[in-house]
């Protein structure tokens, strides 16, 4: 077989262009600048939303603690009445009781005053099913 030439590759005539080796990235989003003030004035808007809603917060707990205090003497009044209702039915009972002994007084306070003692619930619902006197200690009240 022949020997082949062997033709080798040479630069074009003039030579290579240059190289292009400096860094070229295009630019991407808002300078840090640009950033941060954006950052400073979402923090600022922010600030401002959030006492704007404490403002509406408070002016509304105010609102509700002038309604609890007008409907406090609604709330005190009927307690009263359940007490005194509590405390007649008692004394009915207690008279049916205590109707053989003799020398019992029906009513007769235990303490030794005149001013109005408010009875303790045990006071009130001794002569009551336990379900009644769990249901009135225990039990969730709306107005509380």
């Amino acid at each position: 077989m022949a020997a082949s030439k062997v033709k080798q590759d040479m630069p074009p005539p003039g030579g290579y262009g240059p190289v292009d080796y400096k860094r070229n990235l295009p630019r991407r989003g808002y300078s840090g600048y640009t950033m941060f003030a954006i950052g400073i004035g979402v923090t600022i808007f922010g600030y401002w939303r959030l006492g704007r809603w404490n403002r509406e917060r408070r002016r509304l707990y105010i609102e509700d603690l002038e309604t609890r205090v007008a409907l406090l003497p609604l709330f005190q009044a009927e307690s009263d009445r359940r007490i005194l209702r509590v405390l007649r039915e008692n004394l009915e009972q207690e008279a049916i009781i205590m109707k053989d002994v003799p020398g019992w007084k029906v009513g007769e306070s235990v303490f030794h005053t005149d001013r109005w003692v408010t009875p303790t619930l045990n006071e009130l619902y001794n002569l009551r099913p336990k379900k009644d006197y769990n249901k009135e200690a225990y039990d969730f009240k709306w107005y509380v």
